[in-house]
């Protein structure tokens, strides 16, 4: 039989046809390929240079009821017969899944893709390896050469490229491409035997976007030196603020509390919460797949449908889930777009680009509203049940002494009920879009704080 290498439309059409032609009702293939470079300097040296180059393609068939997901590198016509009659064997003795199915003609037509909206989400400047290695050792050599930083514990950067394809037995076919450059360096310093080290860096979609070298080692010696001498602070029940860094955790709290799948399982401690209030009035959280140069932008979710912004919590109350078909075909409703896959993976819900709205506080008024509390930078560790919303997790960061911040905390421990942390949840007015899940500084009223 012809090991002839097929082009990628082309790959996915046979896979499709010879599923259906082998007894699937219905099917769907994804090709994915991509490729990068990282380079990794530590003490002006390169100590490793890693370059990657990716090609996979999955089927998920159907067959009454009864679905099956199988992949391979291989692009060949003969392999690729033999891949999809395979998954519909497989697909006979599968468990019955009645709530898994592929977008139909008229769900496509009700969830058009936005054709007319730019997203922006490929930079087609690749750069050279020589720019690459000097991004990473200008973030380096800036933190190096601040007085007190005494190691380094490398500097990465990296590029990478991606495309993906989607097309399905219902006559769907889309494609996106992706692109991404980062930096970022870690630094230590010592005194008196004992060693810290932080860290910044900087990721997104165009290279030209990049937070500036020099700022991101500046930042990351900042942070180290301020550590130094850090205590564990005195147990008892304190405001606690977040740093943005950090703060983007609670964000995704939201974002996994509100997930389709986890509703429909009644595993979440809002599902019964739709239309309820649930959070502080200033708390408006936004899923938008739109946002130009958005780490998470994208047309079209892993099912085909055409994607659309959210408003997930506005003013506090609950107001959307975050389905794919088959959470959305669960809970009877609409599906929200919201379907995210791998190659060989069944599609589940998730986030685009989410972001809480900023308030009208600076970072600077939060502070200083506070007389005796936390100020976290940093956490390790989680402990946080969805069921019944118990947050616990391990911090570190700055106390709170008289609206100002003082000595530096280490081997805390924060501890609260997310239900409740939500419902005193103050943001203030810094949200930067570095991520694809953004949220301000904010400020939770009432924590347990453990340490000495």
């Amino acid at each position: 039989m012809s090991r002839k290498k097929l082009n990628d439309r082309d790959s996915m059409n046979l896979l499709i046809d010879t599923a259906i032609a082998s007894g699937a009702s219905g099917a769907e293939s994804m090709l994915s390929r991509s490729r990068g470079v990282t380079i990794t300097r530590r003490l002006g040296k390169d100590e490793n240079i890693q370059r990657y180059e990716d090609f996979d393609t999955g089927l998920r068939v159907f067959v009454e009821g009864k679905i099956s997901s199988v992949s391979t590198n291989d692009n060949s016509e003969e392999a690729l017969k033999e891949v999809a009659k395979r998954a519909v064997e497989m697909a006979k003795i599968a468990p019955e899944d009645k709530y898994s199915f592929i977008a139909g003609k008229d769900i496509l037509q009700q969830f058009p893709i936005q054709k007319d909206i730019f997203i922006d989400s490929y930079d087609e400047i690749e750069p050279s390896i020589d720019i690459i290695r000097q991004r990473a050792s200008e973030v380096e050599d800036i933190a190096l050469s601040v007085k007190g930083i005494t190691n380094s514990d490398g500097a990465d950067a990296s590029w990478g490229e991606g495309e993906t394809l989607l097309m399905t037995s219902n006559g769907f076919f889309g494609s996106s491409k992706k692109s991404n450059h980062s930096v970022s360096v870690v630094v230590i310093a010592e005194k008196n035997g004992k060693m810290e080290r932080d860290y910044d860096y900087s990721s997104k979609v165009y290279g030209d976007d990049l937070k500036d070298g020099k700022n991101i080692g500046l930042e990351a010696a900042k942070k180290t030196l301020a550590r130094m001498g850090a205590q564990k602070p005195v147990t008892g029940r304190y405001p606690v603020i977040f740093d943005p860094r950090v703060s983007r955790s609670i964000a995704s709290h939201f974002a996994s509390a509100v997930n389709g799948a986890s509703i429909a399982r009644k595993t979440s401690f809002l599902k019964d919460s739709l239309n309820h209030k649930i959070a502080n009035k200033n708390v408006t959280l936004i899923d938008d797949p739109f946002l130009k140069r958005g780490l998470g932008s994208r047309l079209f979710d892993g099912e085909g449908l055409g994607t659309s912004k959210h408003v997930l919590i506005k003013d506090g109350v609950l107001e959307n889930w975050l389905l794919d078909l088959s959470s959305s075909k669960q809970l009877n409703i609409l599906p929200t777009a919201n379907a995210k896959r791998g190659i060989s993976g069944p599609p589940a819900p998730g986030i685009t680009n989410l972001f809480l709205l900023p308030g009208k506080d600076s970072p600077e008024s939060l502070v200083s509203s506070v007389s005796n509390g936390f100020y976290v930078t940093d956490m390790i560790g989680s402990s946080v049940s969805m069921v019944t919303g118990d947050y616990s997790r391990g911090a570190s960061g700055f106390w709170i002494k008289n609206g100002e911040l003082s000595t530096p905390i280490t081997e805390a421990t924060i501890a609260g009920n997310l239900k409740d942390m939500f419902m005193t949840l103050e943001p203030a007015n810094n949200l930067d879009f570095t991520h694809t899940i953004n949220c301000p500084t904010i400020l939770i009223e009432n924590m347990t704080i453990a340490g000495n």
